[in-house]
């Protein structure tokens, strides 16, 4: 199953907008992959009100502290899978046929589903080892690691999708394991055994890869490697040596930036309420970074072409239909969280934990700064800009360890942590826009020479 790119209107519509939407944007994809980000979002607030009801306390944070540093395993990523973006939309809009760039995909894909089975023994061997757990519970731990790092592979595959076009059939996929995921999730409720949900939950995610990897074969955006992959991989680092650093130097800042947190709070303010009431919020910020991907990746089509074509008033129109389709559900979730917060967070935790306040109206500014990092960090992101966003990720990654001291040295609390974390973060959204003017928008009006 195909999808067509988005086309390019350049004819004056200012009052026709329901037709420059319409070439601007992927209607029938928006609208899939809105569903898909809004399950992903569910998801999260689902799996807390879920485990916040099934867990003990105890369990509860293990479980959160597991899946964060099955996320984390995105640390392996250095930024691959965006470079394989740039290079198969070069190769996917140029017509080429050659296999060199699929290749290269195919042993991406191949390494991160070794690291993640790495990671999933490791985690398996780590807590076999305590001395109250049993290999039983240590397999359950590896199971829930496995589910959350799984995401690695399907991160480049993604990616590889949307460069070809192929992205109606990826979020086809995506929307099958986000609704089979939630429905195992929910039946905890009523008696699914955990083990039963994980390994339920991990079968779902060998089904969707293999049948998103067979069809990327057939369409040639993947292909075996000639000879073994390792030296596969040894050309594509080669190739794009300088591109991976660059990207890598922001892959790791961004995951410092959004897990450090899930280190700092437990060794500072303990286990328990302190780190549910982390999670919590940050499932809700980040997860709005799910949402935003609903309005941001239809766009990526539009906008990578109107960058190649030195469409500046294309490129500007396609940005800022991107910030549209962002602000209205960060409109809806921010006025959600000042009216109806309280009784939304007592839904989620039960007697678990209490949000205060102030955590809340510090979420309010934290999501309003993802909009704007998001949709500059996307632009940014898919035209190339690597040395800029690599730049502002070790600002962020300075700016977060120095706000971290103060902290300490202040003696503050899990809302003084937090609140510093919010200023540090808008100061880096600013500098993300700020890159948008001087690098895409400014080259996208110069003609070419």
């Amino acid at each position: 199953m195909s999808s067509e790119a988005p086309t390019i209107d350049r004819k004056p519509a200012l009052r026709q907008p329901m037709r420059l939407l319409a070439n601007i944007l992927s209607l029938r994809y928006f609208l899939l992959r809105a569903s898909t980000a809004a399950a992903a979002l569910a998801f999260g607030l689902i799996q807390t009100f879920v485990f916040a009801r099934v867990l003990s306390l105890e369990d509860f944070s293990i479980y959160i502290l597991i899946g964060t540093f099955g996320v984390s395993l995105w640390l392996f990523d250095l930024g691959a899978a965006k470079i394989l973006f740039v290079r198969q939309r070069a190769r996917h809009l140029a017509q080429a046929s050659n296999a060199e760039v699929p290749a290269q995909s195919s042993a991406v894909v191949l390494l991160y589903g070794l690291i993640v089975l790495a990671g999933t023994a490791l985690c398996f061997t780590v807590m076999a080892s305590r001395p109250s757990g049993t290999l039983w519970q240590a397999a359950e731990f590896a199971l829930f690691f496995s589910f959350a790092a799984l995401n690695l592979v399907w991160f480049p595959l993604r990616n590889i999708s949307n460069a070809v076009d192929e992205f109606i059939y990826f979020e086809t996929l995506e929307a099958v394991r986000r609704i089979g995921h939630i429905a195992v999730m929910l039946a905890l409720l009523v008696g699914l055994p955990l083990p039963t949900f994980l390994l339920l939950a991990n079968l779902l995610w060998f089904a969707v890869l293999a049948v998103c990897i067979a069809h990327l074969v057939r369409n040639g955006a993947l292909a075996l490697p000639v000879g073994p992959f390792w030296n596969t991989l040894a050309v594509f680092w080669r190739v794009n040596r300088a591109e991976i650093l660059r990207s890598a130097n922001y892959a790791i800042g961004e995951l410092t930036v959004y897990n450090f947190p899930y280190l700092v709070v437990p060794i500072a303010f303990g286990l328990g309420a302190p780190t549910i009431i982390l999670d919590t919020v940050f499932k809700i910020f980040r997860g709005a970074t799910l949402i935003y991907a609903a309005g941001l990746d239809p766009l990526i089509p539009q906008q990578t072409r109107a960058f190649a074509e030195r469409d500046a008033a294309t490129l500007k129109k396609a940005t800022l239909t991107a910030t549209i389709l962002c602000a209205i559900p960060t409109l809806a979730l921010c006025a959600l969280l000042l009216f109806a917060g309280d009784r939304l967070f007592a839904l989620l935790l039960g007697h678990v934990a209490t949000i205060p306040r102030e955590v809340t109206l510090i979420l309010v500014v934290l999501l309003v700064a993802n909009l704007a990092q998001n949709v500059a960090s996307c632009l940014l992101l898919h035209t190339g800009f690597f040395r800029q966003i690599a730049r502002i990720a070790t600002f962020l990654v300075i700016g977060m360890a120095a706000m971290t001291a103060i902290v300490f040295l202040a003696g503050l609390d899990i809302v003084g942590f937090i609140g510093g974390y919010a200023a540090v973060y808008v100061a880096g959204a600013a500098l993300y826009v700020a890159d948008v003017v001087r690098g895409p928008f400014r080259i996208a009006a110069t003609p070419r020479v």
